[in-house]
């Protein structure tokens, strides 16, 4: 099925404070009612294969499984309780990194059962002075507020996601998770996807050690179009081991000292622009849409 896996293992040295978010070319998530500068990690390592990954069990498949989340977006609303529409420096929207888009709780519509994320081409004044060109959605069961509790926290278990994502010149739609200590680190990436490159599935893993050195670990897979039709999008989390499905087949697996051990948080976010992305052109089609069928969260009984 894969044409093509590559793995990249890269280091970079950071010591991390509150807010700093050093990952996939991203820079400081704190700086967004002001400004943000671009980090650009340094690659020491880069290991290229041509193997397909190992073939396991689904592990839904083996022992037993609770439910510990089920959206299905059946309520036609968002449970609050759970969900939230911006990060939780949200000042009547929000943005992160270095992105083009202003998230906006308007971009975030759900009917017949389907969570759709919106990108619209317009003017959107943002906070600080600081205008923007584009308005999106997000959801995330992160906390709403600084220091406030995360809607949905978790440690281990298989996470899923059935979705449909778009193309474009610079749409970066992603499923990913973050600490629900409000750290920048660890970061799973579930799935991105750049709207320029639909053929190709990137995952990764980006953690801290006790030196403060952030180590980002990621593998592309080339498929088919991901945005011509639906996929589930999934991650297996132990507490020795981390791997990545695609429609129930593995993409990647990742082990050793490295694997996370705290509580973590869900997003789906549907980004425009910015140094990983980089710009939409007037190819790219407006609105833009990033529809959720379902997320579902289930720990081994």
């Amino acid at each position: 099925m894969w044409a093509r896996v590559w793995t990249a293992v890269l280091g970079v040295a950071a010591i991390l404070t509150l807010g700093l978010f050093v990952g996939t070319n991203r820079p400081d998530p704190t700086a967004v009612s002001t400004t943000t500068t671009a980090i650009t990690p340094t690659t020491t390592a880069v290991t290229t294969t041509t193997q397909a990954p190992p073939q396991a069990e689904h592990p839904l498949t083996v022992g037993s499984w609770d439910l510990v989340l089920g959206e299905d977006f059946s309520a036609g609303e968002l449970d609050q309780e759970t969900w939230a529409t911006c990060y939780w420096w949200d000042d009547a929207g929000c943005t992160i990194y270095e992105e083009l888009q202003w998230y906006l709780p308007d971009n975030v519509a759900i009917s017949d059962g389907v969570l759709t994320l919106s990108a619209i081409r317009e003017h959107i004044e943002g906070v600080g002075g600081h205008p923007r060109d584009f308005s999106s959605g997000m959801v995330s069961t992160g906390p709403a507020s600084y220091k406030g509790p995360a809607g949905f926290a978790f440690t281990y278990g298989y996470v899923e996601m059935r979705a449909k994502v778009p193309s474009g010149n610079g749409l970066w739609p992603s499923f990913w998770m973050l600490p629900a200590d409000f750290e920048s680190k660890p970061e799973f990436d579930i799935m991105q996807v750049l709207g320029d490159e639909p053929t190709t599935l990137r995952v990764h893993l980006h953690t801290v050690d006790i030196t403060g050195v952030v180590k980002s670990y990621g593998s592309g897979s080339t498929e088919p179009d991901l945005s011509e039709d639906w996929h589930v999008y999934g991650l297996w989390w132990t507490d020795d081991e981390i791997v990545w499905y695609l429609d129930g087949a593995e993409v990647w697996r990742f082990d050793g000292a490295d694997v996370p051990s705290e509580p973590m948080y869900l997003v789906a976010n549907l980004a425009v622009g910015g140094d990983y992305a980089g710009p939409p052109d007037p190819t790219t089609v407006f609105p833009a849409i990033y529809q959720i069928d379902f997320i579902r969260i289930w720990q081994q009984a």
